[in-house]
């Protein structure tokens, strides 16, 4: 086991800029991964209701010049 944390310290840990780096990037793409995952759920558990769900029964299509 203390060969892994020397690897994660050698890695990431020793250097600062290294690790504020990484800490952003992490911070980061949780972000994305958070609003990826609650924006799926909430159109999963809204299926139907939505406006791009019902789009087709009320709008109409643009008419061209």
């Amino acid at each position: 086991m203390s060969g892994v944390a020397n690897t994660f310290y050698n890695t990431l840990v020793k250097r600062n800029s290294v690790y504020v780096s990484a800490i952003f990037a992490g911070a980061f793409a949780w972000g994305i991964g958070f609003d990826v995952a609650v924006t799926s759920f909430w159109d999963r558990w809204n299926q139907g209701k939505q406006w791009k769900d019902i789009r087709d029964k009320y709008a109409t299509p643009a008419e061209e010049d």
